[in-house]
């Protein structure tokens, strides 16, 4: 027999079913509360509520576990490529050999852009912040691919995943590429998809940009640990900008517009800027005891879900030594600072008990900076990675037959019932 918990209220009681996972607490299914009980659950930021039943990525923050689709992400970052965890998120399982050429194929001949797509950047300021250029960018995308935005078709919807994950990387580089008053740069069939996209960025005419295996496989490794992070405040939104019926490409640009904000995507520009305002490592114990006095912030550790170590943290900082030490840049003063403020942080009772962990943010400001991007660049990198996450959470929550239209309730704290008065008549 189902287990199920009672709730009563008042002279009435209602048996709520409990439903399991696979992995994970209990969930006490609330649907019918309000039909029977005529009352609604309170749940500020949703820290409680399960908004939807996924099969992508399942997250134990407790212990600090990040799996999708069952594969630990140390294990996808060290091993597989960001185009086969692209695969195995919007699919469920990791392809064979001639799967994963059909789908490698299918994604690097869909990287270029309509011609008149090009003349859309122009209408931008050369000084815009290139999330702006992104969140505008993306959404008309919906103006040019008219065949592939009937959310009930699944066909349709394949197609527009897959442009969405070859296209985000020419429309990033052009945004970069616009920022910083550069001629756009066409991708290229015979590169990889870290290649392509860095070659975008940072080839000029006067000279091309040269592969390097090693940066190459930082920027993909990036990309894997950033695909999906279950159902945060941009995957959300994209959800619930799905749940109305709306086109991909308009779920992918709420979801970016979203990510822009400094306590979701931001958070690494920030985590780098912390690192910038300690400036040496003798200023470190100032700092810490600022942090442990409510003068500073620290950035880069802690997390709203993992109460451990981020284990997307270890990979990135293994990352971040093997690229600066490639480019030359291993006595990085912001490095040492870095190191030292983890050492002391994961050894000090202060941090440790309230358990602020370093976070994936913490090392990968300090990466990015060294593979020659700027800090505003650096949530458009973020929703690069993001848009296969999120568009495999578009795609399954519009083939749910479970899902409707998104909802939530309030509490009303406001004036009650009164009439209107006559400006003339107002006191």
């Amino acid at each position: 027999m189902a287990e199920t918990a009672k709730m009563s209220i008042g002279s009435k009681t209602v048996e709520l079913p409990v439903l399991t996972g696979t992995d994970g607490p209990p969930v006490v299914d609330i649907r019918k509360l309000y039909a029977e009980t005529d009352v609604f659950t309170y749940d500020p930021a949703f820290t409680s509520t399960a908004s939807c039943e996924s099969k992508i990525t399942f997250i134990d923050g407790d212990k600090g576990v990040l799996l999708h689709r069952g594969y630990p992400i140390d294990q996808l970052a060290q091993d597989s490529s960001f185009l086969e965890v692209c695969y195995l998120l919007l699919n469920g399982e990791l392809p064979n050999a001639a799967e994963f050429e059909t789908f490698e194929h299918t994604i690097t001949h869909h990287t270029m852009l309509h011609e008149q797509f090009d003349r859309f950047f122009n209408g931008f300021r050369r000084d815009a912040h290139p999330m702006a250029i992104m969140v505008g960018a993306v959404g008309a995308l919906s103006a040019f691919y008219h065949d592939s935005t009937n959310i009930d078709d699944p066909k349709q919807r394949m197609i527009s995943s897959h442009r969405l994950i070859a296209k985000m990387p020419t429309i990033a580089a052009r945004a970069y590429k616009y920022s910083v008053g550069q001629p756009f740069v066409h991708p290229r069939n015979d590169l990889s998809y870290a290649e392509n996209f860095l070659r975008m960025c940072f080839s000029v005419p006067a000279e091309d940009w040269k592969p390097n295996p090693v940066l190459t496989r930082a920027m993909d490794r990036i990309f894997i640990l950033h695909a999906d992070h279950e159902q945060n405040a941009s995957t959300s939104t994209v959800r619930l900008a799905g749940s109305s019926g709306a086109n991909p490409f308009a779920c992918i640009a709420a979801g970016i517009a979203c990510l822009w904000g400094p306590s979701h995507g931001g958070a690494n520009e920030e985590a780098l800027n912390m690192l910038k305002e300690i400036g040496t490592v003798d200023r470190i114990p100032e700092y810490v005891q600022g942090v442990k006095d409510r003068r500073y912030r620290l950035m880069g550790f802690g997390h709203r879900v993992y109460k451990n170590y981020d284990p997307r943290a270890k990979v990135m900082q293994q990352t971040c030594h093997e690229v600066l030490a490639e480019v030359g840049h291993a006595d990085d003063p912001l490095l040492k600072v870095a190191m030292e403020l983890e050492k002391i942080a994961l050894n000090d009772p202060y941090f440790i008990e309230r358990k602020l962990y370093p976070n994936v943010d913490f090392y990968s400001g300090i990466t990015l900076r060294a593979l020659g991007f700027p800090a505003e660049m650096f949530t458009v990198l973020f929703a690069l990675a993001r848009t296969v996450g999120w568009i495999s959470q578009w795609k399954e929550m519009i083939e749910d037959p479970s899902q409707k239209i998104g909802r939530p309730r309030q509490i009303y704290t406001g004036a009650p019932y009164r009439e209107y008065v006559p400006v003339d008549k107002r006191g």
